[in-house]
């Protein structure tokens, strides 16, 4: 089981609620959660098998920014 962290623009419940749908439907079994109040705006994927780079490019595909913390 792996954390991957990543840095967003996310900045509303109802937009991050749809991409954790979205990202639970591409990593079946992950969790898959938002920090809003962070000013990052953190989104955390755990899971196996979580590729970084798809979940960079479904966040640039529904209009959002997005970069892995390190």
């Amino acid at each position: 089981m792996t954390v991957e962290v990543f840095k967003t623009n996310v900045d509303h419940e109802a937009p991050a609620s749809r991409l954790v749908a979205l990202l639970q439907m591409l990593f079946p079994g992950s969790r898959v959660n938002f920090d809003l109040e962070d000013h990052d705006r953190v989104l955390r994927v755990e899971g196996v098998n979580v590729c970084c780079e798809k979940i960079v490019n479904l966040l640039k595909n529904e209009g959002y920014q997005c970069h892995i913390l390190i």
